[in-house]
């Protein structure tokens, strides 16, 4: 199944800075995603199909490509929706720098309800980290994480960590590594930022919406 979603995305093979700090090998990317939406209707269809059995109340999905992914399976599932969004936190140099929160409109909406995480894919997981910290903190219970596609281990990783079933529609081999055991900057392949993930002044979120 995951060749038909890479089929649907631009894919590159490099030495690229991602969103969550590591480096990798992969890029991705994802604005392709939905270029074709009757591909992306079908796959959030069979996505809605595997959480069914989770007794969701409520679909969260971050922005963006997530967001869209996120938005049919609620519609397929008939809950309701909401999204969270990125901001840059101070990660003393370490890694996932960026937080996601859900917008201050949202956040009575989301809290006691039994809520699906929902992405287009899944990596090194900053999107998904970061929106299952903040709807943990708005009092949500999140009973399942659900992708397109997993690359990689991490997400299964933090599913078992956090006790939550994980529903992907692919799973395919990826590596990545924290900067100061990354092979390629050892081999002086320079690092690609191509989404301008470098350092960024950190958001404060008290008041934010």
């Amino acid at each position: 199944m995951h060749g038909n979603i890479l089929d649907s995305l631009s894919a590159r093979n490099g030495h690229f800075l991602l969103e969550s700090g590591h480096h990798g090998s992969l890029w991705l990317d994802l604005e392709t995603l939905c270029l074709k939406p009757e591909r992306i209707n079908a796959l959030a269809n069979s996505l809605s199909t595997a959480l069914s059995e989770a007794n969701i109340e409520m679909v969260c999905a971050p922005l963006v490509e997530g967001a869209f992914v996120g938005l049919i399976v609620a519609l397929r599932l008939e809950v309701p929706f909401a999204y969270s969004e990125r901001f840059a936190r101070s990660a003393g140099g370490g890694l996932f720098p960026s937080g996601y929160r859900v917008p201050g409109s949202l956040r009575n909406h989301v809290r006691g309800k039994r809520i699906a995480i929902v992405d287009d894919v899944i990596n090194a997981g900053s999107s998904v980290r970061g929106t299952f910290e903040d709807l943990k903190s708005c009092g949500a219970d999140v009973v399942a994480i659900g992708a397109l596609l997993v690359l990689g281990t991490a997400a299964s990783q933090f599913a078992v960590e956090k006790n939550v079933p994980l529903k992907a529609l692919g799973h395919a081999a990826n590596n990545i590594w924290i900067p100061s055991g990354c092979p390629l900057c050892a081999a002086g392949v320079p690092l690609e930022d191509v989404a301008s993930l470098g350092p960024r002044a950190p958001f404060n979120i008290e008041g934010a919406t």
